[in-house]
């Protein structure tokens, strides 16, 4: 009969082995398991502001989360064609790697640099940020601010977006902003929209937009109270599924953020600074907001696709990769 010592040691060499399996297959499954004890890597202090330092009034929203995972060297080699930041959960692992696989592989097209980052805030759970931690330190493309995680927070997390294009990438020429459930069609993205050839644009939007007003019906997931939210209309905004801009336009958003009533529906906020900013987003039919039956054909003329499983991504994936040879 073995003692209380041997299993807790075995018990305890079962969660390292579970967890380091968990990090290194290339399909894991979304269960974390184990209880780490990974030293949180320290990320060298950056000057908040650094790159706002012409901003002399107090913030309405200072945004002044700290980052607990940066990647703040990205760009330092060459300056991107394209970033792209996706919002995502500690859970999402088997999302994040479905896209590294497929169209968020930052090699798949030689000739254009792209950049990938997953963007999430702090877990309650110390178990999952540490295997966050884990999996940043093999990948190298995730970057985490220190406020919770949730889905009230989701305006917090795409303005850390705006602030880490702002001041660590600053000379990129456009970003997608997209969710871990989308698959992207990279190639109708790259070179029938944004065209690399062509002029950089400056204070380009666009995607899906809406054109909508407040939901006061407080059990819905979109309510938008009448104090935090007072007018009968929205101002134009894209779904927040997948919208892409200019560079540029991420340090516009993120300085009129500081300025800006905190709303807690990302994508209408956005508008609203976007409306503040006196740019208009471009409709784009390209862009779906919604989950659409899988045709080869169909999927070649879209730029976004909603509610994607990680399994049908790879699916996807293959067959537009390997089927180029098929006319529509």
């Amino acid at each position: 009969m073995p003692s209380k010592v041997s299993c807790l040691y075995l018990l305890t060499v079962v969660c390292w082995a579970s967890a380091l399996w968990y990090l290194s297959v290339s399909r894991p499954s979304t269960s974390y398991v184990g209880q780490l004890n990974i030293p949180m890597r320290k990320t060298p202090k950056v000057n908040k502001n650094a790159t706002f330092s012409n901003i002399r009034t107090r913030s309405l929203n200072p945004h002044d989360f700290g980052y607990l995972i940066n990647e703040a060297k990205k760009c330092e080699a060459e300056p991107p064609f394209l970033v792209i930041l996706i919002s995502t959960t500690h859970k999402e692992f088997d999302a994040r790697q479905a896209i590294r696989e497929t169209w968020g592989d930052e090699s798949t097209f030689p000739d254009v640099r792209v950049v990938t980052l997953f963007l999430l805030g702090r877990s309650t759970d110390a178990v999952l940020n540490q295997m966050v931690e884990q999996e940043s330190q093999i990948f190298h493309d995730i970057v985490v601010e220190d406020f919770i995680d949730s889905y009230h927070n989701l305006t917090l997390k795409t303005l850390m977006g705006m602030r880490w294009v702002a001041t660590f990438c600053p000379k990129a020429q456009y970003v997608l902003k997209t969710d871990s459930d989308i698959f992207v069609n990279m190639e109708n993205l790259i070179y029938n929209l944004l065209k690399p050839t062509t002029k950089p644009r400056r204070r380009y939007f666009t995607g899906y937009v809406i054109n909508g007003g407040p939901i006061r019906d407080m059990r819905s997931k979109w309510y938008m109270p009448r104090d935090l939210y007072p007018e009968s209309k929205y101002p134009p905004f894209c779904s927040g599924t997948g919208y892409i801009f200019s560079a540029d336009v991420a340090e516009l958003i993120y300085k009129t953020s500081l300025h800006t009533r905190l709303l807690h529906l990302e994508d209408v906020y956005v508008g609203v600074c976007l409306r503040k900013l006196g740019i208009h987003p471009f409709q784009n039919s390209g862009f779906n907001h919604w989950k659409m039956a899988y045709s080869l054909c169909r999927y070649r003329r879209v730029v976004t696709v909603h509610q994607i499983s990680p399994e049908e991504m790879h699916r996807i994936w293959n067959d537009m990769t390997s089927k180029k040879h098929l006319k529509c």
